[in-house]
């Protein structure tokens, strides 16, 4: 497994500017490297406000070279304002020259796809091979991920048939203990696929989750903790969300 590394911020603001330059620069390096880069976003209120950062100071990210992921969807009607594709457009998307072809949604809750969440997640699993070179899913650069007061990442939650699914990338979620109930989600097997991962989380209440996951607790109990990437696994947190570790760095 890859490196863990935690870097403390001293605050929420903070914690999302930084993260936002980190991204910047990872992806204007995945670029000069290969000509692209390959990224999974997140939703809630730090990975929403990290898009928001990136739309401040977008460097020298050339757009037109990005394939753009999600980890997880609400699976609800198209331009749904709970969907993440929905609020990360708002945030950022629709305000760069992102080549539409490059940006892959999951299915929404209606057209073929409607009541079908299980076809839902099988298509998406088609659009990560498709995109793949010949694997089941692409080495994506970064997959960003927030986390849950519980441990959860993506629609993962603690005691479910998702976090234990060890073969199959792409699942539907029928019973979320947060609503909305029916989700579709990458796995931890999907997750394991990027290069870096990234865990930016703030706030008190996670604080017992991230010292836990980092600990190295069981994924099936703290989903988080099973959320490694291939080159590096990354905390970015604030100073509330690192308050349980027991050997906390001090903030950068």
């Amino acid at each position: 497994m890859s490196d863990i590394h935690v870097e403390v911020h001293p605050d929420t603001a903070t914690l999302v500017t930084k993260a936002a330059e980190r991204f910047v620069a990872t992806v204007v390096a995945a670029q000069k490297d290969r000509g692209s880069a390959s990224v999974v976003l997140t939703g809630g209120g730090t990975g929403i406000g990290l898009l928001e950062k990136v739309r401040e100071n977008p460097g020298d990210i050339d757009w037109r070279a990005i394939d753009i992921f999600w980890g997880d969807e609400r699976f609800l009607p198209a331009g749904d304002p709970e969907r993440n594709d929905v609020q990360a457009r708002a945030a950022l998307l629709d305000h760069v020259d992102v080549d539409p072809d490059r940006v892959h949604t999951m299915p929404v809750a209606d057209g073929i796809y409607e009541n079908d969440p299980e076809a839902a997640a099988v298509a998406y699993a088609q659009v990560l091979g498709a995109h793949a070179d010949g694997r089941q899913v692409p080495v994506f650069d970064v997959h960003l991920l927030g986390m849950g007061g519980e441990g959860h990442v993506n629609s993962l939650f603690p005691d479910t048939d998702a976090v234990r699914e060890e073969h199959r990338f792409v699942v539907a979620v029928t019973d979320s203990p947060k609503p909305p109930p029916v989700r579709v989600t990458l796995t931890l097997p999907a997750v394991r696929h990027a290069d870096e991962v990234w865990l930016v989380v703030s706030g008190d209440a996670k604080a017992e989750a991230v010292a836990a996951a980092i600990a190295g607790a069981p994924p099936v109990e703290i989903p988080a903790s099973g959320a490694r990437g291939l080159s590096a696994t990354r905390w970015l947190l604030d100073t509330s969300a690192a308050s349980r570790l027991p050997n906390r760095p001090l903030p950068n």
